[in-house]
């Protein structure tokens, strides 16, 4: 794994990235909601709102009609042009047609774009959605996006296959080598687009870094030139990492995840300035990538209100297994942010905090183990014999569930290539990621060792 360079932020920039930060929280709280913590507002969320005027439910229904009865031809009209701007700063919506808005989305829109310190929040029907959204609105035919050089497998996918039908480039660099990231950087950039931290390696990126260094760029820029930094925030959560106030533009995230919670919904969003906000909303009704008010219902009411909870006790959890991990001879080496021997630790320190500023390293582990055997199946045979005889560990692709799921990203999420053709397979063999859920660590840590204890 590469150190991802200097690990602290230069010194001129924390003030703007303080600024930044503040202005944004000011921006997404009314007059009457300031004073309250954000733990509060992910459970009350934008209230009251404009999205539906009801005053009796303690908890919003869920909206079930596609279609909306419009008084006059005139207000249909409005409706139309409306949406085609997007919905302004607390404008209360005309509602149309389900593919165009609807309540539940809209007031889970709101919820999610101030937990992240945003302007506007748009959902879409996965995670995926979202990110091809976010990057087909900011960059067209002849441009380029510059991305880190690990991405979720189908993120790849996605940049390497599709993309470039569509005219857009995608230059596969490693954003941690700030010389190869300055030189790759041409007249043609519009997105600079990574994961922090990276699936499944862990390693950080240094946004607060980034961001200084395509500011430089944009200095010389025309507003429609300018390059555009996105960041997947899946892993790390608003709760433990809020890229836009250390100077990101737009924030991609899959719902599904720890946001959702609970493993039942598909669902994405992307969260930015409020000038985004209708090429957004057009680029959904067009491609059709519409989240159902029905997936739109529980991550408003179970999964936003529930997070910071689930991630405080996840994150205790996973940093017991870490350390029990970290101690056993028979593992290579173990990668979480909340291990001192974590290569990016004072990084980590400084962008992964909670909204009191406390440190919070999230759920996800990612670790090696010895190949004693020295045929490369290590990681196979561990987690084949976790899938057939653990009880509180269950072998499956996602993460951020209550339930601790484990998997073999060399063979499953990442058995495609990087993005840069000269890099090769960067992940493992032997390395297992660990999403940590809701069981007793005791218990995870029991199945852990009996894993290893077959396999040694």
């Amino acid at each position: 794994m590469e150190d991802g360079g200097d690990m602290t932020m230069h010194d001129d920039s924390s003030e703007r990235i303080t600024q930044r930060a503040r202005r944004l929280r000011e921006r997404a709280l009314n007059a009457e909601e300031r004073g309250y913590s954000e733990k509060t507002h992910l459970i009350h969320g934008r209230s009251p709102s404009a999205r539906w005027n009801y005053r009796h439910q303690v908890v919003p229904p869920m909206t079930s009609s596609v279609t909306y009865r419009l008084d006059t031809a005139k207000r249909g009209a409005q409706g139309f042009t409306e949406f085609g701007e997007g919905h302004g700063e607390r404008r209360e919506p005309i509602y149309i047609y389900d593919r165009l808005d609807e309540p539940n989305r809209g007031m889970l829109e709101e919820n999610l774009s101030y937990a992240e310190g945003g302007e506007m929040g748009v959902t879409f029907a996965s995670g995926m959605a979202a990110i091809s959204a976010a990057v087909c609105c900011l960059a067209t035919s002849g441009q380029e996006v510059v991305a880190h050089h690990m991405l979720y497998g189908y993120t790849f996918s996605l940049f390497t296959k599709w993309l470039p039908r569509f005219g857009i480039k995608v230059r596969g660099v490693n954003l941690g080598d700030e010389t190869e990231f300055r030189s790759s950087i041409t007249p043609q950039t519009r997105v600079v687009y990574f994961e922090t931290p990276v699936n499944p390696t862990l390693e950080l990126i240094d946004i607060g870094k980034i961001a200084s260094i395509v500011s430089e760029v944009n200095e010389n820029r025309t507003s429609e030139e300018r390059i555009s930094i996105v960041v997947d925030n899946t892993f790390a959560t608003p709760y433990c990492q809020r890229p836009l106030e250390l100077g990101a533009d737009v924030v991609v995230a899959s719902l599904t995840k720890s946001i959702g919670g609970f493993g039942t919904d598909l669902g994405g969003v992307v969260i930015g300035a409020r000038s985004l906000e209708g090429p957004l909303m057009g680029f959904r009704k067009d491609f059709g990538a519409v989240l159902s008010p029905k997936a739109a219902w529980p991550i408003l009411v179970y999964g936003l209100p529930t997070l910071s909870i689930r991630i405080r006790q996840q994150q205790e959890t996973a940093m017991k297994v870490a350390q029990f991990l970290e101690a056993d001879d028979r593992v290579e080496r173990v990668f979480y942010p909340g291990l001192e021997s974590f290569p990016q630790y004072d990084l980590a320190r400084q962008q992964l905090t909670d909204y009191e500023g406390q440190f919070a390293p999230g759920i996800l582990l990612y670790f090696t183990l010895k190949d004693s055997a020295g045929d490369g199946k290590i990681g196979e045979r561990f987690i084949d014999y976790l899938a057939e005889e653990s009880y509180c560990i269950t072998m499956a692709v996602s993460l951020g569930q209550v339930k601790t799921l484990v998997e073999h990203p060399f063979s499953m999420t990442h058995s495609s290539l990087s993005c840069s053709d000269k890099a090769g397979h960067l992940v493992d063999p032997a390395g297992l990621r660990l999403s940590i859920g809701l069981e007793k660590g005791d218990d995870l840590i029991a199945d852990l060792r009996s894993a290893l204890d077959h396999v040694s």
